[in-house]
């Protein structure tokens, strides 16, 4: 398991925690693989709640543009889609998933909390999703079916912040906790979690988790392979 992922087990719930606070838990390639490989341990147990929180000052920073420029557009490419691949495996999780949020959060970090069936945030917690800023369609629909569409056009149009009562009017985030609040929340959904047997919880995700992984994935391959995806990320941090 990556040193970048923090896990704790116990016999019914898996608590990943992003372990890069000197990045503010930006997702780099091997914070991504180390989220994968954690999801599907969790899974491979039989866990019956998966929870995500953040190390230090924020849940996450989003996509890791450190070295980008070294990086060919396929590499780049391949890094969206793992990505993508990681919110697929929460976003279908046979778990209940809960997200933690704090501090200010950025781009897939954003997507990844939004992956999650409960989103609590810590009413500091500010989101942004900047990725059409350089032409990356990720988690849009997602982010839609929680919000609906002209809400969603909206905040990815003009790619604006907005704080954790906003998050939580707008039906993105499902409730606002302190921080010293959550272990509270955590046990919660617990307990909620162990309300169905996980038979019957995984026939229910299926039946009401809206069809769209193939549809996700092609909606992003084709915005990031469009030409000059390096020189779209460079204008849009030179800005």
């Amino acid at each position: 398991m990556s040193a970048l992922v923090d896990i704790a087990v116990d016999e019914h719930a898996t608590v990943i925690t992003l372990s890069r606070p000197d990045k503010m838990n930006a997702l780099s390639a091997e914070l991504v693989e180390g989220l994968i490989e954690a999801v599907d341990a969790a899974h491979a147990r039989g866990s019956d709640l998966i929870v995500f929180k953040g190390e230090g000052r924020n849940f996450s920073a989003g996509f890791d543009f450190g070295g980008y420029a070294e990086q060919s557009e396929g590499d780049l490419l391949l890094r969206f889609v793992r990505l993508e691949t990681l919110l697929q495996k929460v976003a279908e999780s046979p778990a209940l998933t809960l997200a933690l949020a704090h501090g200010k959060n950025f781009g897939a970090g954003v997507d990844l909390f939004g992956a999650c069936m409960l989103r609590v945030a810590a009413p500091d917690a500010t989101f942004r999703m900047p990725g059409l800023k350089f032409g990356l369609v990720l988690g849009t629909r997602r982010f839609a079916a929680m919000v609906g569409t002209q809400a969603a056009r909206d905040v990815l149009t003009h790619t604006r912040t907005f704080g954790a009562e906003a998050a939580r009017d707008m039906g993105f985030v499902t409730e606002l906790a302190a921080p010293q609040d959550w272990p509270a929340r955590q046990e919660q959904a617990q307990a909620s979690a162990r309300e169905l047997s996980p038979a019957t919880r995984r026939q229910l995700y299926q039946v009401l988790g809206p069809q769209t992984a193939d549809a996700d994935l092609a909606s992003l391959v084709r915005s990031a392979a469009a030409p000059g995806l390096k020189q779209r990320i460079q204008a849009y941090l030179n800005a």
